[in-house]
């Protein structure tokens, strides 16, 4: 385990904005990430537990407490009983190498969610989801640290609470820490079937066809590097935290006349934050030298090079409050805030 003190936080996310870590922690085994916290709790210490640090936006005064980076590896295979393999993936495994293991292996799921930066332990925490798949959709169990308990639990599906974005662990950001997550996969050569306009477009296919999972990857990787969404160090349209703003769900009265809608099964519906952003007057790169949207892309918030968290606050505000002047309808942000708020 690696312990040095006062670590710049903006060298270990995504949109490399935030200051110190009065204490930074690396570790690299199950126990020891488990350990780690459980002593930090006995001392009342404050906990950020990292992972790729995509989906995280830092004070610029940094983190008074101790980060915990998640460096733990590992993956298992139990078995191939009727088409089915069940793979559990300790929490720091990149996802982008574990969804091009699926494709190889033919673990069906997990094909759309490429080119999503990040960590295996986060992605249940969002319940991330990309072109009409949700990490939901193969998660069996997360195996956990609970902090209020204080001890081990593996949660089932049934009991992570997932939504839209959203899970148990993001309702309760500081009770449990991941340290591996099992899936259950099915076996085989085909894609589940093709959800979303989009990437059916750019397949050539209908909507619900099936295609081999290698294709429905490499569409789903060139359409997310055609908006700025895979990381490359050269691009800043990259230099962001993803989708800043979560695609909000409406009473059908409060949907904007002409914006996109799409039926929940609670009787709202989920439209486009990017056509708000867009129809509000925020085109593709609206901003400054400092921070701006990516020219690629209106939901991401990226940084041109020497942007603070607050410039990067400071256009979030900008933008949430345009929203809200011209359709009544206030964005909720996506990334976690760590020492700032939106206000």
């Amino acid at each position: 385990m690696l312990t040095r003190a006062g670590e710049r936080l903006a060298g270990w996310t995504t949109l490399r904005v935030g200051g110190p870590a009065a204490d930074f922690v690396e570790t690299t085994t199950r126990p020891a990430l488990y350990d780690a916290v459980r002593a930090l709790d006995d001392c009342d210490t404050p906990v950020l537990v990292l992972g790729g640090g995509s989906n995280l936006v830092v004070a610029d005064d940094g983190f008074g407490g101790t980060v915990v980076r998640v460096a733990t590896a590992g993956i298992s295979v139990a078995g191939d009983a009727d088409g089915a393999a069940e793979v559990t993936v300790e929490a720091g495994e990149s996802w982008e190498e574990l969804v091009e293991l699926a494709v190889q292996e033919g673990w069906v799921g997990l094909e759309a969610l490429t080119g999503i930066p990040g960590t295996v332990g986060a992605v249940p925490i969002q319940n991330v989801g990309a072109y009409g798949q949700e990490v939901a959709g193969t998660i069996a169990q997360v195996h956990t640290y609970d902090r209020l308990e204080r001890r081990f639990r593996t949660i089932a599906t049934a009991d992570c609470g997932f939504g839209y974005r959203t899970s148990a662990f993001k309702q309760g950001p500081s009770r449990y820490v991941v340290g591996a997550v099992t899936f259950q996969f099915r076996r085989g050569s085909l894609a589940e079937p093709v959800k979303y306009a989009e990437l059916a477009g750019r397949l050539g296919v209908q909507v619900g066809a099936r295609v081999p999972m290698a294709e429905v990857r490499a569409a789903v990787l060139a359409l997310r590097r055609s908006k700025g969404m895979v990381l490359n160090n050269a691009d800043h349209d990259t230099w962001s935290a993803g989708s800043f703003f979560m695609n909000p769900l409406v009473a059908p009265a409060d949907l904007p006349a002409g914006a996109p809608a799409f039926g929940q099964p609670d009787g709202r519906v989920k439209t486009s934050a990017a056509w708000l952003v867009e129809r509000a007057g925020f085109g593709r790169g609206y901003g400054n030298e400092q921070v701006s949207l990516s020219t690629k892309h209106t939901l991401a918030l990226t940084n041109r090079g020497g942007a603070s968290t607050a410039d990067v606050l400071a256009l979030a505000r900008e933008i949430r409050t345009g929203v809200k002047a011209r359709f009544g309808i206030e964005l909720e942000h996506e990334p976690v805030l760590v020492g700032c708020t939106l206000g």
